[in-house]
């Protein structure tokens, strides 16, 4: 059984499809992994592969729940990132990497903010 925080995060991915869904992204895979890491979720906005970040705080009291994406995490998502192109034989495709931010509030999720472009390779 998911302890309460993998509960919470699975929540707020679900939460972030929904509203990059509206956005009319097109949601194609989440979770994806190797051996690099985890990427949330993979879209396409239009023609762009957009690589996805969610992050859920209770608030933004100690910060944006995007600023406690460290450069180590971003290193980690670019190369899994890179694997998943190369694996996909995309190689040559447009891409960017997105972050959702989600605020956890008396049992509720909300999509703060979806910040296009928050990092670059």
């Amino acid at each position: 059984m998911p302890s309460p925080r993998a509960r919470i995060g699975q929540s707020a991915e679900i939460a972030a499809a929904a509203e990059l869904g509206k956005r009319g992204y097109r949601i194609i895979a989440s979770n994806y992994r190797c051996r690099q890491g985890e990427i949330d979720l993979i879209a396409r906005d239009g023609d762009c592969l957009v690589f996805v970040e969610v992050r859920c705080k209770r608030s933004n009291s100690y910060g944006t729940p995007a600023e406690s994406i460290t450069p180590a995490k971003q290193r980690k998502i670019l190369l899994t990132a890179q694997h998943y192109l190369s694996e996909s034989g995309l190689d040559d495709c447009e891409c960017r990497f997105d972050v959702v931010e989600v605020i956890s509030s008396n049992g509720k999720l909300h999509v703060s903010d979806i910040l296009k472009n928050a990092f670059s390779a």
